[in-house]
């Protein structure tokens, strides 16, 4: 049997059996995936805050996809992912972060660069990634890394 024909389903693979969304592993506005995906960012988004950056942008999109949170720290310019799940069955939210996601978050960080020059100028970029774990009933925990990618 060819096992790319038929891959094992594997956590936080395709999604399989669940209606289109329109965007790739989006889940619908209406979803409760989209609540809890709304929620961590809006965490993370406090939690950046709370450690002095300047939040600059959220849920930007170019054709080439979309970035959670850009931020400014200092003199670098931080694009951070944001995993959300409501407990860790499934795998760590970090998990999730692939190697094709990380190329991908770079090419849009350099996409976000180029339509806000004025706010890249003479910054490092940065990647980070923020895991958020939000059980149903009980306090969010949040999870940052710097420098992933």
């Amino acid at each position: 049997m060819n096992s790319r024909a038929n891959p094992e389903p594997r956590p936080g693979g395709p999604r399989a059996g669940r209606a289109p969304t329109g965007r790739a592993g989006a889940a619908p506005r209406n979803d409760p995936r989209h609540e809890l995906g709304r929620l961590g960012e809006d965490l993370a988004a406090r939690h950046l805050e709370l450690a002095g950056y300047a939040l600059l942008d959220r849920n930007w999109r170019c054709p080439l996809g979309e970035l959670d949170l850009v931020a400014r720290q200092g003199s670098e310019l931080v694009v951070a992912e944001v995993k959300t799940r409501a407990g860790t069955g499934w795998g760590h939210p970090f998990e999730a972060i692939t190697y094709a996601k990380l190329a991908r978050l770079r090419r849009l960080a350099g996409a976000w660069c180029e339509a806000h020059p004025l706010d890249c100028e003479g910054l490092l970029v940065r990647i980070d990634a923020i895991a958020v774990i939000a059980p149903r009933g009980a306090a969010a925990t949040v999870e940052h890394l710097r420098g992933i990618g």
